[in-house]
Order: structure tokens, then sequence, then C-alpha cells
């Protein structure tokens, strides 16, 4: 049962979430009638799924941010390519990423339930909310009435997702462009308190950075060669199942691992909210929520743009 700390944290949050979603055309009631009980089968087919594979919410998460910063949040990163498709999955960014086939197992429940009714792009932001919630996050109503993209751009999966060797002017530029602050960079960052990390992200700063705890550099470095084991795996966070202020204390201790991690907390204007997270749980949770909504709200298909697609994968 929630804490009554977490619940009223909740209801702090609802009045501004609502906000949010009436300025991207979306509704938080949209599928009402259409599909009553979508919401109670994403969250138990999520469930189900992390039971099996107890990593699974944080690459959820990761296919969500790694959506939305290219064409909005519109389910085209999920298209696979074709001899007459290129989707987005083969970007530099995306190559890593996976829980494709749970959204595929998501959808496969919404269709049975509610055929041709539901949007991939609207499964994938109530699956990113369910997996954070499973982690011990924090709730958020999800607006929803997206409508998936019937094309892809792998060419803005390279350039405009933020990359793990980004300087804090850049990741500030990058969010920018998509209508997100720094505040907002800064809790969507925290996103980095679930999951691992390849080598390959990480090796630069672990090997030649000097704003990092020597301790924590040889650490990683065992586990991470000077040269080879690319895609051998280190935590984010020192509690990578857990969705806590982890992360934010990491930093605060120059432990975080990526460089785009420790520039949020490198003598920069982050410097203080950091320190804020680090310790206070509910500001953290409700920015975050609050920001998850608003990446969530960037440049939706709705009304008669785009689709719903059936499979998740290509067009209709």
């Amino acid at each position: 049962m929630a804490s009554l700390t977490h619940f009223c944290l909740i209801i702090s949050i609802i009045p501004s979430l609502l906000a949010s979603s009436a300025n991207a055309q979306l509704s938080t009631t949209f599928y009402a009638t259409s599909c009553p009980n979508l919401q109670t089968i994403v969250r138990n087919a999520m469930r189900q799924a992390s039971a099996r594979d107890s990593r699974l919410p944080a690459p959820i998460l990761r296919l969500f941010f790694h959506d939305c910063f290219v064409q909005g949040c519109d389910a085209s990163l999920l298209l696979d390519d074709t001899s007459s498709f290129t989707g987005e999955k083969t970007a530099i960014p995306n190559q890593s990423t996976r829980g494709y086939e749970a959204i595929d197992a998501i959808k496969t429940q919404v269709e049975a339930a509610c055929s041709a009714t539901v949007s991939c792009a609207d499964i994938l932001a109530l699956a990113t909310r369910d997996g954070v919630v499973l982690q011990g996050g924090p709730t958020w109503i999800v607006p929803l009435g997206r409508r998936d993209s019937r094309t892809a751009n792998l060419n803005a999966a390279n350039s405009q997702i933020p990359s793990p060797f980004a300087g804090l002017s850049t990741l500030i530029s990058q969010f920018a462009a998509k209508g997100l602050s720094a505040r907002d960079m800064t809790a969507l960052s925290g996103a980095h308190t679930l999951g691992f990390s390849r080598c390959l992200a990480f090796r630069t700063r672990i090997y030649n950075e000097t704003n990092i705890d020597p301790a924590f550099a040889r650490t990683r470095r065992a586990n991470c060669p000077a040269s080879g084991g690319d895609n051998n795996l280190a935590p984010l966070d020192g509690t990578p199942a857990g969705f806590d202020l982890n992360y934010y204390q990491s930093l605060v201790n120059r432990r975080g691992l990526l460089h785009s991690d420790q520039e949020l907390f490198n003598g920069g204007s982050q410097d203080a909210l950091v320190r804020t997270y680090s310790t206070n749980r509910a500001t953290f949770f409700s920015d975050f929520a609050a920001a998850m909504v608003k990446m969530g709200n960037i440049s939706p298909l709705t009304g008669t743009n785009g689709e719903i697609r059936r499979n998740c994968r290509v067009l209709n």
C-alpha cells in the first residue's frame, strides 16, 4: 500500500499534469469508452513481463525517451527496417535498445480486447509509467490519444538523441529544442537510477577524466578494459533495480558513470538541483513525473494524422 507521503505527492502533481495534457491535444480519458480496460491490461502485462525480466523497466523507459526525441512520441522507433523502409533501430544511439518484444506482447493483449483502437505510441507511454512504478518510482496520469507514425527518421535518431559523451551546454540545448527546460533535463536524467550501460559508453570517463572518484574508476575498470569488452555492462548507479535517489547521490560523490551524467554536477548550473534531488525524494519524484508528461507531449500525432498500427513493427 502506498504511504501517505507518496499518496499526497501523487495528488499534488495531478493538477499540473492535467494542465500539460491539454496543451498537447491529448486526453487522460481518451479510451474511456473505446477501451475501458486498457490501463489494467498494460499494467498487468508489464507486471508479468517484469517478473520474467527484472531489468525490463529500464529499457522500456529508454525506448520511450528515444522515441519521443525523434519526431515526437509516435512509435517511429518501434518500426523494423524492410527492403523499402528504413527505420531508426540501426541508429547509433538505438543499437543497444531492447524491450521491443515486451511491447509486442502487450500490443497483442490490447488488440485482443480492443482491436485497431489503441496506438503503439500510447502503449509505450503507459508501459513506461507502469515500469517506473514497479521499480518504486512515482506514478503519473498519462495523457492519451497519440497515433502512430507512418515514417521514421534515421538521421534524426543519430543527431537528436543526447549522447553519453555530451557536455552540459549541449545537453541543455538538445532538451530545449524539444521544449524541455534545464530542470526537466536534470529530472529526466534521473531515469539513469535504473539500468546498466555498456563499457563503450563510459570507457573514456573511467580512464581519462579527473572529476571521478578514484576508487569508483578502479572498480569500473575491472569490467571495462582499455580495449575490448565494449558490451560489458555496469550499473548506472549503485541500486540499478530501484527508482531512488542513488543516481544523484552518486553524482555528488563524483561517481557518475557516464560523462553526460557527471556533467550535471561539475561546477555548472545544475549543481544545486542535483544536490536537492540527492536528498529530497518528494521534489525529485514530483519533477520527474511532470517532466515525463511534458516529454510525452512532444509533437504527438492526433486526430486523423498517422495511423493505429495493428503490429507495432510494421505499417498497416
